[in-house]
């Protein structure tokens, strides 16, 4: 099972770098990984998705506790969440199949952010499974080029988990 965790760690030199160093010695893989300052001066945020079960997670997470400078660590995989991704994706077109690619990218909310004569490059934010749907749909008219910036998340202060909501939806 993938596990996202939430770190909050002070803004010092070489943070990241304990505690990828921390997840190779124990074997661990990042598939996933977003830094970035959060509202408190000199304190980071460190959203990664790992792969693991309860236990191996509960491990690290006491192994990350021993690091200096993490302040906190959540395992927020059943918390419900806000949960984003920015993807740019760059397209082969033609003139033929130009505005295909641009209705489907209206579809999925993407935005043209570059174009030439052979390709369109797309930006695209939202929830991971947006970016494996719309990449699967583009498959076809050959993508050239893909960056993702990894997951950045956040607990719902409402407590709404809309995954639920989803799940019903569906069965109706």
């Amino acid at each position: 099972m993938k596990h996202t965790l939430s770190v909050l760690v002070e803004d010092e030199a070489g943070v990241l770098t304990r505690i990828a160093g921390l997840f190779a010695r124990r074997g661990f893989n990042i598939e996933s990984l977003a830094v970035g300052p959060t509202e408190q001066v000199g304190i980071s945020r460190i959203t990664m998705v790992v792969p693991g079960d309860d236990s191996s997670i509960e491990q690290l997470t006491k192994q990350l506790y021993k690091l200096i400078n993490v302040l906190k660590v959540q395992d927020i995989t059943s918390i419900p969440c806000v949960e984003r991704e920015l993807m740019l994706l760059k397209v082969n077109t033609t003139s033929s199949t130009r505005s295909e690619i641009i209705e489907l990218a209206q579809v999925f909310r993407a935005h043209v952010v570059d174009t030439s004569e052979e390709s369109l490059t797309l930006e695209v934010v939202g929830d991971p499974g947006k970016m494996v749907a719309l990449t699967q749909m583009l498959n076809k008219f050959g993508i050239r080029e893909i960056a993702r910036t990894g997951k950045i998340a956040l607990t719902r202060e409402s407590g709404v988990n809309t995954e639920y909501l989803k799940s019903l939806h569906a069965k109706v």
